[in-house]
C-alpha cells in the first residue's frame, strides 16, 4: 500500500448516518457502498439513517363544520425506503398445523412499506424477478394479504426454504422500487434507497444475479426523472407542455458477503460513489469508517489486520479461531490445495495447528455474545497466526489507527 488511508472514527450510529446522508448531498454522490461484517452494526445503522430524514408536519383540517379553529394534525414522514432485516419481518408464516395443507405467508398490511399495494399491479414484475433466481411460483391473495407458493400445478401452497422465502421479499422490494423509480405518486416521499445484505442464504451465482440486477436498478434510480407542469406566468405561457425535471433517488448499500459487494462496485464503477470499509474495533462502541477508493478491496487481508491486533494487545473471542479458519481456506483455494492444511503443511507444529484449528473452530461460537479464549488456547492462536502471516508475508493495513484530529474537531 503506497499510501496511508484516512481511517474516520464515530461515536454513535447517528453520526455515521449523518456522514453517509453528507456523502450523498453535499459530497455529490450517487451511491455509498459499505462493506461490514456480521455484528458491526449494519442493521442497526440503517434504521438510524432512515431515522435522521424523518419530519413531523404540521397540517390543518377541518373536520368538524361546527368548530370555529381547525384541527392540526401532526404526521410523520420519512425518506428512506429500505431493504434489512426489519423489512423480512414483515412477512410471516401460517402453517396451517392443524390440517397441514395449506401454508401461507402472511403480510404485514400496516406497514408504509406495502401502501398502495393492491393496486401496484406488481405480480407480473416480481414474476420476472423470481424467476431469474428460482423455480417455484406465487400467488398474492390482496382480500386476506397472504401470498401461497406452488411448483406447478401439483404441488400448491408448500412451505418454500429460508433461503426461497428471502429471494420472494427481495424481488418484491425491487418490483416496489421501479414504482417508486416510475414516480408513483404513493411512494413520492422516497429520496434514499438504504439496501442491507439482501443476499442471505443465497448461493454464488444467485449473490452475482441478485448484485448485477441491484446495480442496474440503482443506475435507474439516480438517473430518474419527473414531469413537472409549468406554471403561466404570462402570455403565451399557458399552453407551454409539461417539462422533464431531474429527480434522481440515491442509495446506500451495506453488505458482509464479499462476492456480493464486489459486483455491485465492479457494475457501479463509472458511477459517482463512495466505498466504505465499516468496522467496529473489538465489539466496542466506537465504529470505524475506512474509504477503499485507492486501493484494492481485500476484505480477508482487513480481516487479518483485525485478528493480528486481538492477538497482541486485544481480547481475543473464541470465534476468532472461526475466522481464522476462514481465510485460510480462501488462501488454500486461491492456490488451488483442496483442504486449509495446505497453508500450514511443513511449519513446525503444523499437526498440531490442523487439529487445534479442527476442533477449536467447529463450536457454536456467536459473536454476538462472545466468549473469551482460555490462556492455553490464547497461546496457540497466536502461534499459528504468527506462523501463517511469517510464511505468506501479508502487508496488513493499520486499520486501527487513531487518525490525527484538530483541536474541537469533532468525529
Amino acid at each position: 500500500m503506497s499510501e496511508k488511508v484516512k481511517i474516520h472514527r464515530y461515536t454513535s450510529l447517528r453520526r455515521l448516518a449523518t456522514r453517509l446522508r453528507d456523502d450523498l448531498n453535499g459530497g455529490n454522490q450517487d451511491f455509498v457502498l459499505l462493506y461490514a461484517y456480521n455484528g458491526t452494526g449494519k442493521t442497526r445503522l440503517s434504521m438510524e439513517f432512515k431515522d435522521v430524514g424523518k419530519k413531523k408536519l404540521r397540517r390543518s383540517s377541518n373536520v368538524d363544520d361546527d368548530v370555529d379553529q381547525p384541527l392540526t394534525i401532526t404526521e410523520t414522514v420519512g425518506d428512506t425506503l429500505y431493504f434489512n432485516a426489519f423489512t423480512e419481518d414483515l412477512f410471516s408464516w401460517d402453517n396451517d398445523l392443524e390440517k397441514d395443507s395449506e401454508r401461507r405467508l402472511h403480510i404485514n398490511a400496516d406497514s408504509k412499506f406495502f401502501k398502495g399495494l393492491k393496486d401496484l399491479a406488481l405480480d407480473e414484475r416480481i414474476g420476472d424477478y423470481l424467476g431469474r433466481y428460482a423455480d417455484f411460483l406465487f400467488d398474492i391473495d390482496y382480500e386476506q394479504w397472504t401470498i401461497s407458493f406452488r411448483k406447478g400445478d401439483d404441488a400448491r401452497h408448500i412451505k418454500v426454504s429460508r433461503g426461497e422465502e428471502n429471494i420472494f421479499i427481495w424481488c418484491l422490494f425491487m418490483a416496489i422500487c421501479e414504482r417508486v423509480i416510475d414516480g408513483l405518486e404513493t411512494y413520492a416521499w422516497v429520496k434514499y434507497l438504504y439496501i442491507d445484505d439482501p443476499i442471505t442464504s443465497l448461493d454464488d451465482n444467485n449473490a452475482i444475479a441478485v448484485a448485477s440486477d441491484l446495480a442496474k436498478l440503482l443506475r435507474k434510480a439516480k438517473s430518474r426523472t419527473r414531469t413537472e407542469a409549468v406554471m403561466a406566468d404570462g402570455p403565451g405561457e399557458a399552453d407551454t407542455p409539461p417539462r422533464m425535471v431531474p429527480a434522481p433517488i440515491k442509495a446506500v448499500v451495506s453488505s458482509h458477503h464479499a462476492l456480493f459487494f464486489n459486483v455491485v462496485c465492479n457494475e457501479l464503477k463509472k458511477d459517482a460513489h463512495k466505498k466504505y470499509h465499516l468496522q467496529r474495533p473489538e465489539r466496542g462502541a466506537t465504529y470505524t469508517l475506512r474509504a477503499t477508493d485507492d486501493t484494492p478491496f481485500f476484505h480477508h487481508v482487513s480481516m487479518l489486520a483485525e485478528l493480528q491486533k486481538a492477538a497482541h494487545g486485544g481480547t481475543l473471542y473464541t470465534y476468532h479461531f472461526n475466522m481464522l479458519r476462514s481465510i485460510l481456506e480462501k488462501t488454500a483455494t486461491f492456490f488451488g490445495r483442496d483442504d486449509f492444511s495446505a497453508c500450514i503443511h511443513g511449519l513446525e507444529d503444523a499437526d498440531l495447528f490442523s487439529r487445534a484449528l479442527n476442533l477449536l473452530s467447529h463450536g457454536k461460537y456467536d459473536i454476538y455474545q462472545p466468549s473469551v479464549m482460555v490462556d492455553d488456547n490464547k497461546k496457540l492462536f497466536k502461534q499459528i497466526l504468527d506462523a501463517f502471516l511469517g510464511r505468506y508475508e501479508f502487508a496488513l493495513p493499520d486499520i486501527f489507527e487513531r487518525p490525527t484530529a484538530r483541536k474541537g474537531q469533532a468525529a
